[in-house]
This record gives structure tokens, C-alpha cells and sequence, in this order.
């Protein structure tokens, strides 16, 4: 996990005004720990404008188009926690997990977050967590998957 998903790349305690601003975060952090050019954040938000990236259970997954592999230095994950909740068209997202993918790796990593996903259990502890550990052992099986 340690490759994929960085624990520097988990900020639990964030607020957003909007998705608009919560998907800038999520970019910002795939920049900091270096898996991106800053202009991948641009293809997060035409994304978004294009399809929502809301996936249920309080839970979005902003990501980059087509357009953005080009600039994914390599594969990583953003989790950041938003505790008072972002509107995301009428839905209340309180997690987004930024993903930057090249190639096709971002269906291997949309798979395998589904699958925690559809956990109600391991969703709710996502949604919770407090605790970075608790992220990384929750988000462990993606590494797996993935390998």
C-alpha cells in the first residue's frame, strides 16, 4: 500500500465549500506526493462535468479524463475526509479518494475501491476514520488487488 497510497496522501480533518473545491484538494495532494503535473487537476474538474464521480455511501472518486494520463507520473491514491460533509449535486460526500492511474490501471483501482465500497461496514469505518492507520488497513485489500 505503501507505493499506491502514501500516508502523507491522507488528510482526515478537511472542509470544502463545494466538490468543485474538495476534487482541487484531492489533485493537489496527488501533486504533492508527486504523482502528477499540476494540470491533471484541470482534467479532474472536466471530468467531474462531465459524469459525477459520486459512487454512494458518502463517497466520491474524483479522477482525471482520458486527456490526463499524459500527465500521471505514476499510480497513487488521495483519501481526504471531509467531517462536516460537501454538497456533490444533492448528495453528501464526507470521503473522496483522488485516484491518478496511468494506463488502464484506474479500472484495476475503481474495482477494487468497489469493492470496500459495497462492505456497508468498511464503507462506514472509511467515512469514520480518525485515525490514518485505519485508512491503510481499510484501503490494504486495494493494494492487493492491484499487485
Amino acid at each position: 500500500m505503501s507505493e499506491l497510497l502514501e500516508r502523507r496522501a491522507i488528510l482526515l480533518d478537511r472542509s470544502a465549500d463545494s466538490k468543485e473545491d474538495a476534487i482541487r484538494q484531492c489533485g493537489a495532494v496527488l501533486k504533492d506526493v508527486g504523482a502528477v503535473e499540476p494540470g491533471y487537476i484541470d482534467t479532474m474538474l472536466a471530468r467531474e462535468k462531465s459524469i459525477s464521480t459520486y459512487v454512494g455511501e458518502g463517497v466520491a472518486i474524483p479522477h482525471g479524463t482520458l486527456d490526463g494520463k499524459a500527465l500521471v507520473k505514476r499510480d497513487a491514491l488521495a483519501v481526504l475526509r471531509f467531517p462536516d460533509g460537501v454538497d456533490w449535486d444533492g448528495e453528501r460526500v464526507s470521503v473522496c479518494v483522488g485516484i491518478a492511474a496511468a494506463g488502464d490501471g484506474h479500472v484495476e483501482l475503481l474495482a477494487a475501491l468497489a469493492e470496500v465500497l459495497l462492505d456497508e461496514d468498511r464503507a462506514r469505518s472509511l467515512r469514520e476514520a480518525t485515525d490514518v492507520d485505519v485508512v491503510l488497513a481499510l484501503l490494504s485489500k486495494i493494494q492487493e488487488e492491484t499487485e
